[in-house]
Formats: C-alpha cells, structure tokens, sequence
C-alpha cells in the first residue's frame, strides 16, 4: 500500500488503525477480491453522488442512476461505488450524509477498459441513521488525503467531481436534473474589457431572410432579456459527454430571438449570463425553431419576435466565440432594449384570467417543505423527479397573500434559501384558478427568482411596483410579521374540490382511484419526499385521537408499527395562564361549557376557540398494547363501541369492525403524524436549523449541517382514521389534522362553507367551524365531542383523497385531505 502525496504527517500507528485502509489492503491480497469484514467500525458519509447508469447496468436493475459514495474514517477519505442492489438505500434517504455506516460486504473493481484505474465497491451495509462519527474528529474532511490502491495514484483526479464509472463525465444534482451541481460549473466571472468592432455586425431582423443562404453569419451584438432553467437530456446510448442545452430570449434594435446554448457551453457559461447581459457572439449557427416548447411572455416589450428560427451556439462545429460585455463598456448608440416587466400586485389577482403571464414581488411569511413528483418520462428515457415548494407572500395590497407554487429553476443556491421575512421576486408565473379557492401562481421554464441578498444590480429595482412595494415595507414591524410567519410541514394546494369527479369512459379524474390493495404499492415505491395524491374508496371503521403525550422516549423507527403510536412533545412556550388554552384540546372544560357545546353541536352552530397553537415538531413512541386489545368484553354486540380516557371519549369503532378485521389479509399501519408533519413558527435565531429542516438532505457534509434540533412546541394531538377497502380485504390508517385557526397556512384558500362540527363534517371540510381568532366570543368542541358524532360514519360508503408523502427512511406520511360521500360523487 503506498500512501498518496497528501497523506498527513501522523504517527503511523495512526494510519494502522484506519479502518479503510485496512480494508483496502485485505482486498488487494484476496484472491475473490471480496471481502466480508469482521471489523465492522463505523464510518461516515460524507458526500452522495449520482449519475446515468450505463444502459445494460440500468436494464438489469430497473433503475436509471449510478451512485458513488464519500466515506471517512478520520484518516482517510475514499470514494466507493455502491453497488445497483444498494440503490433503495439512497431513495428512501436511509443512506445520508452526516451519519453512519458499517461495511459488510466490499469488494474491488478493476476497469477493464483502461489502464489504472479501480475502486472499492459497497456490496452490502448497515445504516447507523442516529450516529456521525465525523463529529467527533478535530480534522477538517476536506483535507484529509484519498485512499487510493498502490499503483492507481493517477485515479486520486478522478476522486474529486467525476464518476468512478468513466463512461460519464460528470454528477447530476442529488435529488433533481435540473440545477447545476458540482465544480464543473463555472463561478461568476468578470466581464470582459474587449475593444469590439460592431461596423460589421448583423441584425436579427436580417437571420431569418438569411437562413437558407448563410454561409459565415456576421458577428451579433445582442443583450439577454430572459433566461431559462437547465435542460438536462442525457439518456442511454447518447454519446455526448454533457448532454445540457438551455434558452435565452437576447434582443437588438430591431427585435428578439430565441438563443439556444448546447453541451459543453452549458457549464463553462450557464451562471455566467443573466438577465442583462450583453453578449458579442461570433461562429454561431441558424436552426428551425422548436415550435411546441414554451416561451416566455413578452408582449409588453412591443418588439418583432422572431420565432421561425433560433441561434444556436456550439462547443464545436462550429465552436462558438461567446464574449461578455462589461456593463460599462455598453454604449447608449447601439440601441439595446431595457429589460421590461410585468409586475401585478394580490389585489389585481383575481381579476386576471386563467394563465395570465406576470411577475410578483412579495414578503415572505410562509415556506412549505422541499418535496419532488415524478415526471412522467417517455419510454426508453431515464425517470426524474421535479424539485419544488409553496409559498406565501403579501404585498400590502390584500389582506391575502400571494399563493406561490415554485419549481426548481436551477437556482439551487436562492430555492434552498426562501425563509420567511425575506423579500421574493418571481418573474413569468402563470395564474392558476381555482373552483371554489383562491387563485395561485405557478413557476414556468422561463422563471427566474431572487430573494434578498440577490437584488442588487437587477434590472427591476427601477419598476414602480417595485419601489411602492419597498415603501410599504418600511411601514411594517418585524415583530409584528414574525407572529404570523412559519415554515415546513405538510401543506397540500389546491386542496380536493367540493365534488369528486371521474370519468366513466377512462376511468381518470382530478385524483386517480387506486383500490386498496394498490396502496402499499404506492407506498413502496415513494422515494425521499416525493408526494402523491391519491383516492381509495371504502367505509370508517375506527377513529382514535391521538394526545400529545410529555415524555422524551425516542421515536418508533419500525416501518409499520404493530403497537398504536402517540404524540410526544415538549412545549417551548411559556408555561403561563394566557398558553394553557393552547394545549387544552385533550382535558374536559367546565361541566357548564361543555353542556353548552354539546347542544351547538346537535343544532350544527358550534363555535371556534382561539386555538393560537403554530403546529410545529412533534415526535412519536409506542405505547403499552394496540388499541384493538384494550376494547370491551361487549364490542361484539352491535352497538358503536366508545372508549373513554377520563371524561372524554377518544375513540369509535364500528359495530362491526371487530369482526371485519379479522378476514382483512394487510393492515398498513401509517396514521402517524411525524415532526416533519407539522410547521414551525420562523425564527431568526433557528433560521439556518428550520432551513436545513425544509430542505431536501444535503448531497455533501459540512459541520454547518450539523442542524441543531427544532425546538419542540405544545400541541394537543391528532385523529387516526382506519379506512377498510370496498373488498374489506385490506385496511390501512392515515392520520388526521383539522385547521383550527386562520393563521395556519392550510388555512389560506380552504373553502369555509358552515358546517356542524360533527366527525364526518370535519373530515369533509378540513377544519373545525369557524375558524376565528376571537376566543372570547367562540370555542371549538373538544376532541371527545366530535367523536361522540362519529355514529354516523357507521356502515357510510365514502371516497377518501389521501396526499402521500415520503419523508426518508421508514416514514410515510399518509394524511387524509378530504372525505367524500357517496352523493358527492359524480361521473362524467
């Protein structure tokens, strides 16, 4: 074993005891070249790569992604492949960065096809999700030197930001294809001083009469006016090393064209241009325009769009010559346009129709989780998720706040850093309407974003929209704002519609019906944080509200826990008479009270309390047996079957569940409500934890993602719902959280018609009624009440809409979004 050049001047002793050297020189000596180590220490990861499998691996495991893996030791760092069988392992978010794993089976990989070059292959591991022994070494990782096989010292270059399979040439993003990720991609430069000639430059007015006849084109001089996200197009057999492309709408005099930037261009110029830039392009070629793709709206510049052909700059054949302008090189003579917007504020909102193009600007006040979907991929192609957020933010005009749903953009470095108090600036979002709800705007290809720290230098910083927002922003006090700011959790719009739909001829509707015995399929293949939606139809037959529970046990990690699980929770606030209202959904107000509510609720005007509780972070443990085993010797006879703790009722049954749930073949046990579940009140002293917390786990570690723990809050508990299948073959729990207060961002855009606050009502309408702030003049029925309704689920044919969400390693969110009946139903 010879050490590489960077090796660290240390005891050798040291080095005896590296764990990864150690495997690595027992490898080299088997004659296998496998190897099951009986030393099994831990080591951490340190970083997460992916990349396109080659097409025959990808065939063979049905998956589409290669990964390499970073392990240290604090001796050594080495980069391992992980075995395709392993893959379900970075999916689900077992294997992460800043935790633990122990090697059970490696092996080494000779490269056949070239000279020198080998890596350790991780064949079979354990995850030590709870522990970071990186922690605990006073070193910095990223100087510690690369364990490399005796004569391979070259490979130490590819160690850095190149796949171990040689065939590809670069990493993709962790958890999207979108956002440019790794070295590769060039840092901001400065612009270029260059003495140009601009008398012998064309127009683009003059390429599109040229196009058939070009030989050379004359030099352009053009300015970049939008700006695209990343098109990554990689695919099996493609034989391109960086196979990106991405458009650019550029401008002269005479009007706008389409720009198209190609392959190895991408990396070298992607972050380098923005809206703005002045660019002199020399070797460019003319192509027909795709006419099917989306463009950015830009009408109001009143400028001839050409859009029957677009440049196209290459790497090679021709190569490309890309000159940046530096701003104060630009003279006024040459007539380039200014960028133009096209700002609208939330009181215009809902008067614009459906898809209107427009830019916004706002305050943040809410910023839900990172969470991916599935695009759908054409046969043949590699499968990808789509990165993506919501947010809310005002503006000073509404009393409602602009209701943003943002997709990745490849700006990774501003999408991961949206908190709330910052000021967001989204340009060419399209207005969705909604029956029934408020209106949101969704991101398009052509949206760019900027939040505060990026505004600087933007063209828009002169719009008057702009300027009347900053004004009324200097109007506002931070500790006012901060009360109705929160981030993360689970959050799901447009919420299910007043009817479910679906069409008698395809079968297809607003959320597709799955039969039951499909759902733990839908389970298996979520992966880190991707969300569904989906419907399953069948009957209620139990209910159970969980209560917040005081203890610190840790959490149940088992995936389908065989013991009902409870809330645990620590309140963070103060422990006074004006909070304990907060938390008293689980204990029995005065005999007086009580009495009162129940009536309102008979006569269907039941009133809200002033439950002023942010659902923040909550945790959860087994308790002593299932609920099924603490029910009544008599719950075989007909009769609804009530368990009660204290005074209250916790929990229904239906009179027939018992003897239904011993023919059902699968119980799934996933009505669990998990901290990720819940949003946090934003702090500025926990701002970087919070957003550590909402964003997708870092693809490589640092000591800054060492996140502090999420301070716990007060939070009174949630229903558990057992649904069995139309067949009655299969039953599977989801969890159940009402809104109870109009600050809760579900809250925003939920349809609030009236309703009695019975146990079917709530799950219909997703909140209890009226959702007030006024506590002295109104209170919600506790838990016990609304079950005490729960009669009337007894043998009721319903559709259940259920938003599925996985939250990494055995956590599956499964929360029930709305309840229909059957006369809420319609077939078309």
């Amino acid at each position: 074993m010879e050490e590489s050049s960077s090796r660290p001047s240390t005891a050798s002793s040291v080095f005896r005891e590296s764990f990864l050297q150690k495997i690595l020189e027992r490898l080299c000596v088997t004659q296998s070249l496998k190897l099951r180590p009986e030393d099994t220490s831990p080591v951490t990861v340190v970083a997460l790569h992916r990349y396109l499998a080659d097409s025959g691996e990808a065939q063979q495991q049905d998956d589409s992604y290669s990964y390499d893996v970073t392990l240290t030791d604090g001796v050594w760092r080495a980069k391992c492949f992980l075995h395709s069988s392993l893959n379900h392992v970075v999916h689900k978010n077992y294997l992460r960065t800043g935790t633990d794993i122990s090697i059970t089976q490696c092996s080494f990989v000779y490269n056949e096809r070239r000279l020198g070059h080998g890596y350790l292959c991780i064949e079979d591991l354990t995850c030590r999700t709870d522990t970071c022994t990186v922690r605990t070494y006073d070193k910095d990782i990223s100087a510690l030197p690369i364990l490399v096989k005796h004569g391979m010292e070259r490979t130490i270059s590819l160690q850095s930001d190149v796949p171990l399979q040689v065939s590809r040439k670069h990493y993709l993003p962790l958890w999207n294809n979108d956002d440019p990720d790794g070295e590769m991609w060039a840092s901001e430069p400065l612009s270029e001083n260059t003495v140009l000639d601009v008398s012998k430059i064309t127009f683009l007015c003059n390429l599109e009469g040229q196009f058939q006849n070009l030989q050379k084109p004359f030099p352009l001089l053009v300015k970049i006016i939008h700006k695209s996200r990343l098109r990554y197009y990689g695919k099996y057999g493609l034989n391109i090393d960086y196979p990106y492309m991405t458009y650019f709408e550029v401008a002269d005099q005479s009007g706008t064209m389409s720009l198209v930037l190609w392959n190895d261009l991408c990396p070298e110029f992607y972050q380098r241009l923005h809206e703005g830039t002045v660019l002199y392009l020399q070797n460019y070629s003319l192509k027909r325009s795709y006419l099917n793709r989306s463009r950015p709206h830009m009408d109001h510049y009143r400028m001839n769009a050409f859009n029957s052909v677009e440049i196209c700059l290459n790497p090679r054949k021709p190569a490309s010559v890309i000159t940046i302008i530096s701003p104060k090189s630009v003279l006024p003579q040459w007539g380039l346009p200014e960028i133009s917007y096209r700002f609208i504020t939330r009181s215009e909102l809902n008067q614009l129709s459906n898809n209107f193009v427009c830019d916004i600007i706002g305050l943040v006040t809410f910023v839900g989780r990172v969470e991916r979907i599935r695009c759908k991929a054409n046969k043949g192609l590699p499968e990808k998720y789509w990165t993506y957020r919501w947010i809310h933010a005002v503006d000073g005009t509404s009393d409602l706040p602009l209701i943003i749903e943002m997709f990745s953009s490849s700006q990774p470095e501003i999408f991961s850093h949206i908190c709330p108090m910052t000021y967001l600036v989204c340009t060419q979002m399209r207005l969705c309407h909604v029956n029934g709800g408020l209106p949101y705007l969704t991101s398009s290809c052509e949206t760019r974003m900027f939040i505060t720290g990026y505004h600087k230098g933007q063209p828009y910083v002169s719009d008057p929209k702009v300027k009347s927002f900053i004004q009324w922003t200097k109007t506002l006090k931070d500790n006012v704002i901060l009360q109705k700011t929160t981030l993360g959790g689970y959050y799901s719009y447009p919420r299910a519609p007043k009817i479910f739909i679906q069409s008698v001829e395809s079968a297809s509707g607003q959320v597709p019906l799955v039969a039951a015995a499909d759902l733990k399929k839908e389970f298996e293949t979520l992966q880190y944080r991707e969300h569904k939606r989906v419907a399953i139809q069948g009957q209620i037959m139990a209910v159970q509200f969980i209560k917040r529970q005081t203890s610190d046990k840790s959490p149940c990690q088992t995936e389908e826990p065989q013991v009902p699980v409870v809330l645990t929770q620590l309140c963070e606030e103060n422990q006074d008479a004006s909070t304990d209202h907060s938390v008293s959904m689980d204990t029995t107000l005065s005999q007086i009270n009580t009495r009162k509510r129940r009536s309102q609720v008979r006569n269907g005007k039941q009133s809200s309390e002033d439950v002023t509780v942010t659902k923040r972070s909550i945790r959860h443990e087994n308790i002593v047996a299932e609920q099924e085993q603490n029910k009544t010797d008599n719950s075989s006879d007909k009769t609804e079957n009530f368990q009660s703790q204290g005074s209250g009722v916790t929990s229904w049954e239906s009179s027939d569940w018992l003897t239904q749930k011993l023919s059902v073949s699968e119980h799934l046990h996933r009505g669990i409500l998990y901290e990720d579940s819940i949003s946090q009140r934003f702090m500025f002293e926990e701002k970087n934890s919070l957003l550590q917390w909402s964003n997708l786990h870092p693809a490589r570690f640092s000591p800054e993602h060492s996140r502090d723990p999420i301070p716990p809050v007060a939070y009174p508990g949630y229903y558990r719902i057992t649904i069995l299948g139309v067949n009655r073959q299969l039953a599977v729990d989801a969890a159940y959280v009402p809104v109870v207060h109009p600050n809760e961002p579900c809250a925003v855009g939920l349809l609030q018609d009236p309703h009695g606050n019975t146990m079917l009502s709530c799950l219909s309408s997703g909140f209890l009624c009226p959702l007030s702030t006024d506590a002295s003049q109104s209170i919600h029925p506790q838990p016990e009440e609304i079950l005490e309704t729960a009669g009337e689920l007894e043998g009721l044919h319903v559709v259940c809409v259920l938003d599925l969400c996985h939250l990494g390693g055995d956590q599956v969110e499964v929360l029930i979004n709305k309840v229909y009946k059957v006369t809420e139903v319609s077939l078309q």
